[in-house]
């Protein structure tokens, strides 16, 4: 995929979703100080362990956040789309960064110096609440994904993953097709399972009728079907 130029990426103002809560002396400080950086296919983009040294927008392209588990195997935290911010928490928390962040297709980034977001945190009270606000449902959605991957069997762990997929990054003109094409590992790795294991419940729903694939494409022809699925677990 070609790089493509800035004035093809969204404007800082359009991606950061805070940014009505500026003022306009803020505006112009993070207009002077952001950067753009592009990351390729599987490139890291933060590592575990690391410092925080920058509050991100992922601007273009999708991203990964996982862990390292036990015997080097992945876990998949979450998936990012476009105007969604990264890398804050461990800013806010001042430790190392816990997760890593790849890009899971070529990336656009906008990174705000952590020094610049802390000062505005500390002075912008509804800036500061936003992000109280995002931590807050980051939180929810972590605890409802943890209850997906201990307490639900396999077919329900991977039919919800396919759910989420499909609500994060919707369809291609179908109206079916997800707009987002994972390997199998890293669908296995989404929902805490071993490859094999992805592969055959795949099989599963393709035979059932429930998902249709291509390749690296999954199309959900019984969207109704696999939500029952996922809710049984």
């Amino acid at each position: 995929m070609a790089k493509k130029h800035v004035s093809e990426i969204k404007p800082l103002e359009e991606i950061l979703s805070v940014w009505d809560v500026l003022t306009p002396d803020e505006r112009q400080f993070v207009r002077n100080n952001y950067t753009v950086h592009y990351f390729k296919k599987n490139e890291m983009i933060h590592c575990e362990g690391e410092v925080p040294t920058h509050m991100m927008i992922l601007a273009d392209g999708k991203v990964k956040v996982y862990k390292e588990g036990v015997g080097s195997r992945s876990q998949i935290i979450r998936m990012l789309k476009p105007g969604e911010h990264f890398g804050y928490r461990a800013i806010i928390a001042n430790e190392p960064n816990n997760t890593n962040v790849m890009a899971f297709e070529a990336s656009t980034v906008y990174m705000i110096k952590a020094e610049i977001f802390l000062s505005i945190l500390r002075h912008n009270n509804a800036f500061c609440y936003r992000f109280l606000e995002e931590l807050a449902t980051d939180l929810a959605a972590s605890d409802a994904r943890t209850i997906n991957l201990t307490q639900k069997h396999i077919r329900g762990r991977l039919a919800e993953a396919l759910l989420q997929l499909f609500k994060k990054y919707g369809v291609e003109e179908d109206g079916a097709t997800i707009s987002m094409y994972l390997s199998r590992e890293d669908l296995a790795n989404l929902s805490n399972m071993t490859t094999s294991n992805a592969i055959r419940t795949l099989a599963n729903f393709v035979n059932e009728e429930v998902i249709a694939m291509d390749g690296r494409k999954l199309k959900i022809i019984d969207q109704e079907r696999l939500r029952k699925i996922s809710k049984m677990g």
